[in-house]
């Protein structure tokens, strides 16, 4: 096991072993642990007492968070010629159709999002296998596939993001960022709550979230208390 640095030590020990924050104090204190010289991520994991592989426990969803992600996220907008300049003035930075296609084939994928129209899926259909195992697929769950190409590019502007549950049954999430305020990053990590449990699957039973953690790049983790969000 590797040793902790001197900092490492010290953050660890601003952390009362055993003690689940409430989310305000977690966020407070997430900032106090984060002292990478770089404005890092703040994460949450949740837990959820759910079955990924039964098909009608798969949390799924969207959320916008009210102060954004703080990231720059890089958009493509998979489109035909009459939907480039809805896309373009939304604030999308790669417009096109064709010519980006060729160029995933080829293995790009400097992106965070890609935005499509449903007559293009057909053709987005044979780059699963590059686009799948980097979440880049569009689809109409997550708003990705629409008409209103404006729109959802500008919700993932706003900070939109979306989730899913993994395979050992938890949703990770980046709530933003260690520069943010703090009542900002808990704003954030609420909204994705309050989302989550009006997602429960009925056939969930007992207890739905069963933790849930805050981290942000390289600090220790921060548990949060889960009783206000556990029906």
């Amino acid at each position: 096991m590797a040793k902790l640095t001197k900092k490492q030590k010290e953050n660890q020990g601003k952390i009362e072993a055993g003690k689940a924050y409430s989310l305000d104090d977690a966020s407070a204190l997430i900032k106090e642990v984060s002292n990478v010289n770089f404005d890092a991520s703040v994460d949450i994991a949740v837990r959820l007492n759910v079955d990924p592989r039964k098909a009608n426990q798969m949390v799924r969803g969207v959320v916008t968070l009210p102060h954004g992600t703080g990231k720059d996220v890089k958009v493509l907008a998979l489109v035909t010629p009459d939907k480039e300049a809805d896309a373009k003035a939304a604030g999308a930075d790669y417009v096109g159709l064709d010519e980006y296609l060729d160029k995933i084939k080829g293995g790009w994928t400097d992106v965070d999002v890609i935005i499509t129209m449903p007559s293009v899926m057909g053709k987005l259909g044979p780059l699963g296998r590059v686009l799948g195992p980097r979440g880049l697929m569009p689809n109409p769950k997550t708003g990705t596939v629409t008409m209103d190409i404006s729109k959802a590019v500008s919700d993932v502007k706003a900070g939109k993001i979306d989730f899913k549950v993994d395979k050992t049954g938890i949703v990770h999430a980046s709530v933003g960022k260690a520069s943010f305020d703090a009542d900002k990053i808990a704003g954030n990590a609420k909204e994705l709550l309050t989302t989550l449990v009006k997602l429960k699957p009925t056939t969930a039973k007992g207890v739905y979230i069963k933790s849930i953690f805050m981290s942000s790049t390289m600090s220790p983790g921060i548990e949060v208390d889960s009783k206000g969000y556990a029906s």
